[in-house]
């Protein structure tokens, strides 16, 4: 991995197989009739990708188009099928609402255990721990089982979380059209900070007026594969006229 890449996607595939009848019963019609029972589907077909340290990129594209796929074999969520994902330094971020989240656990027990998940040691959640509930503001909840959160205090919470772990390269995937807008401001100031302190970033949005605030480079994608990639505000251009 060269020394000024944080992340590096070496001809990278991703398959799914796609169960098509929900039922024993409708299994069995269909088999009866000769149908097909499961569809196979290619998310990521032969993706090279190299991020610089440093560097905020947007993956575009439309839905499908393998965009949140990516990301999550960035975070180390999946492992591709075929091909190489190669990171450098602490991964955090969001790639749904309340992911690393127990629901049976209380917010205070589910800031140490998303914590512990991204990397973080015992002393460090302890040492941020007032930071990151007063960043969460879920207030007189934060002892009650998240299980009864709304989204957008799971979002708070999980976000507060990720961006007190120090992290090296943070993924956002879509996840700031949950909050609220005073939340999302404080989100985007927060990472415009991370950015800032030479952070890298990897943002999956529709929002195209938010990519082009928080990234220099974009990546369009299509049917599981690289179509175009350059500066965002030509990324971006391309992107609105298709």
């Amino acid at each position: 991995m060269g020394r000024s890449s944080a992340v590096e996607v070496d001809g990278v595939s991703k398959h799914f197989r796609l169960r098509r009848t929900h039922s024993l019963k409708e299994s069995l019609v269909w088999a009866v009739q000769g149908r097909a029972l499961r569809d196979d589907f290619t998310a990521l077909s032969g993706i090279d990708l190299q991020v610089p340290q440093g560097e905020s990129v947007a993956l575009l594209g439309r839905n499908g188009s393998g965009k949140s796929t990516l990301l999550k074999l960035v975070a180390g969520v999946m492992a591709p099928d075929a091909g190489e994902v190669r990171v450098r330094g602490r991964v955090a971020g969001l790639l749904e609402v309340g992911a690393g989240l127990h629901p049976d656990l209380t917010g205070r027990e589910n800031v140490f255990l998303n914590a512990s998940i991204l990397g973080m040691a015992a002393d460090e959640v302890r040492a941020r721990f007032d930071d990151i509930v007063e960043f969460a503001d879920v207030g007189d909840f934060l002892d009650t089982q998240v299980r009864f959160y709304s989204s957008g205090m799971f979002l708070r919470l999980a976000f507060a979380v990720a961006v007190h772990t120090d992290p090296d390269v943070f993924l956002v995937d879509e996840i700031l059209a949950v909050g609220d807008e005073p939340f999302r401001a404080k989100c985007l100031e927060r990472i415009e900070r991370l950015r800032g302190e030479g952070r890298t970033l990897v943002v999956v949005s529709h929002d195209l007026d938010l990519v082009s605030r928080l990234c220099t480079r974009g990546v369009v994608l299509s049917s599981g594969r690289v179509v175009a990639d350059g500066p965002v505000a030509q990324t971006v251009a391309a992107w609105r006229a298709a």
